[in-house]
């Protein structure tokens, strides 16, 4: 016998008109990423954009319509090279809307990787920001299959590109009629479009459906999640070119809260800016940008004054960093996810149990990647695939299921499940509490002598000396001990360490055999295109290292 309850699909559209009906009135705002030249002919600060959902909304049907007069069917894949604006957030929803699909493009990639993903795609349209006009003249000759280029801006600022089908965002909105209506769609029909890193080999593509992205939304607002409502204000300074901004763009119109998008300009005066003048009480981004922010705060003596806690992810979080944001009043909450997974895995809230634990047992709760939600599923499985005991000590491979976890990729014949579970490739524990802890990545655990040595927890203790700013531990090849562990790191401004200092700094933290062998000082580590750490350019930058005699 089946329920007798009304059978409402989950459409992406629904969220939107949630947020007309009953937030209409809650601001969006927004960094512009157009230029304006002032009467000298000096170039101005960006300008700050501001409407309602009620706006958007509208916005959102006549770009619809407009997209739909275009040719845009069904199943198609519309593109988007842009930052967080308040009209990226509007192809977010005109797209999958009307049932095509929405594909966010990670403009830090490569030209060569650009293209090769626009033509795995497929895209039919390509919707840009002025920013990126120089890529795409470049990228327009290397991809056949882009029939329209739109530039998000009105015709005063329209670039002065010769492409074939180019379009202005503006006119082509203002084409398309107020009053159309969104079409109700299968809550199985795809939605959206991201690609993997591409670390090795070519980028994976993660098809999302209706379904999934309003479950991954409605678990997201939980308060042992990101914990968001109509009280709040939301800074996204996740992209909304990876992994969807982590889901913000969905969850923000189903809880009303406030929306405040950074645009291009992420350093630390322009976010502080922003959190000041907006009193942001919420924001999400990796660590290298909270550690950029907390660079400028600390220069200046200055502290964020509205905001309690922020999500940290994308890459682990060292403990100094979060005691550094500790001392000013933030609560740095690590989460865990992977684009697979839409992205949300886990995330660090503890329970009623943790809160009278001592400092030091708190301190190592938050340095874990918290636990899952509803929705997700974690175990850890030895070389045989056997399932490990969550005692908070059993390492192996991280696998997990869920409502919002990709069965297979993009073009792909055959499954990515292992006996229904996907392998992150992640090296973790889990405790009975259900917290993760990432250990390493597969492929960047150093093996020595037949053991495993953490890089992570290796470059936590290194980025706890108050001379470090950064660090990094790879496993080099040793001719007795298969690997050994080199240390990266890049020096604090003005700051004076050296090499035998800084290994006498892992003396009783870890087991003797886990201390580095070598140091090396960098100006610089380089990052991906998502804003980890790139232990293969690293890799490939030490290429001719050579150990030491006495190692």
């Amino acid at each position: 016998m089946l329920g007798q309850m009304m059978r409402m699909p989950l459409n992406i559209s629904a969220l939107l008109q949630h947020a007309e009906r009953y937030h209409g009135d809650t601001e969006i705002v927004s960094r512009s990423t157009e230029t304006d030249s002032g009467d000298d002919g000096s170039p101005q600060p960006p300008a700050i954009q501001r409407y309602a959902y009620a706006t958007a909304a509208r916005r959102c049907r006549q770009l619809a319509c407009a997209l739909q007069r275009l040719g845009v069917r069904e199943g198609q894949r519309i593109a988007t090279l842009a930052w967080n604006g308040y009209r990226h957030f509007e192809l977010y929803f005109s797209i999958s809307g009307i049932g095509a699909i929405t594909h966010t493009i990670n403009p830090r990639l490569f030209l060569e990787q650009i293209a090769w993903i626009v033509n795995h795609a497929e895209d039919s349209v390509l919707c840009f920001d002025l920013s990126f006009s120089a890529l795409v003249a470049r990228l327009q000759p290397l991809c056949p299959s882009v029939r329209h280029w739109v530039a998000m801006c009105d015709r005063q600022h329209m670039p002065a590109l010769k492409l074939p089908g180019l379009l202005c965002y503006e006119e082509l909105l203002s084409a398309g009629g107020a009053d159309f209506e969104w079409p109700l769609l299968d809550e199985e029909l795809a939605s959206g479009l991201c690609y993997t890193s591409g670390t090795t080999g070519n980028p994976k593509g993660v098809l999302y459906s209706h379904r999934s992205t309003l479950l991954h939304a409605l678990t997201a607002s939980l308060p042992d999640v990101m914990n968001l409502s109509a009280r709040d204000c939301v800074l996204p300074v996740v992209p909304m070119f990876h992994v969807n901004a982590w889901g913000i763009p969905f969850l923000a119109p189903l809880v009303g809260a406030k929306l405040v998008f950074p645009g291009a300009a992420l350093d630390g005066a322009s976010l502080h800016q922003l959190f000041e003048q907006e009193q942001v009480s919420f924001a999400a981004g990796v660590p290298t940008v909270w550690l950029g922010l907390l660079q400028y705060l600390q220069s200046r003596g200055l502290r964020l004054s509205s905001v309690p806690r922020m999500i940290v992810g994308g890459a682990a979080c060292p403990p100094a960093l979060m005691q550094a944001y500790a001392e000013l009043g933030v609560k740095l909450q690590h989460a865990w996810g992977m684009t697979e997974l839409s992205p949300l895995g886990t995330v660090n809230t503890p329970k009623r149990q943790h809160e009278h634990q001592p400092p030091v047992a708190q301190a190592a709760l938050a340095a874990k990647q918290g636990r899952p939600p509803f929705g997700i599923e974690l175990k850890v499985v030895d070389g045989l695939g056997v399932d490990l005991p969550h005692d908070g000590q059993s390492t192996g491979e991280l696998m997990v299921r869920g409502h919002w976890v990709a069965e297979r990729y993009f073009r792909a014949g055959t499954t990515a499940l292992r006996q229904g579970w996907f392998a992150t490739g992640d090296v973790a524990n889990l405790d009975l509490d259900g917290f993760l802890q990432i250990t390493d990545r597969s492929k960047d655990v150093i093996k020595s002598g037949g053991e495993w040595i953490s890089s992570i927890e290796l470059e936590n203790i290194a980025m706890s000396h108050p001379a470090v700013a950064e660090a990094a531990a790879l496993g080099m090849k040793h001719p007795k001990w298969d690997e050994r562990p080199l240390l990266i790191v890049v020096k604090k401004p003005a700051a004076e360490v050296d090499r035998r200092s800084l290994l006498s700094f892992y003396q009783d933290r870890v087991a003797k055999w886990w201390i580095p062998d070598d140091v090396l000082f960098l100006d610089a580590l380089p990052y991906t295109a998502n804003g980890k750490l790139s232990k293969l350019q690293l890799r490939q930058q030490l290429g001719n290292y050579q150990w030491p005699a006495q190692s």
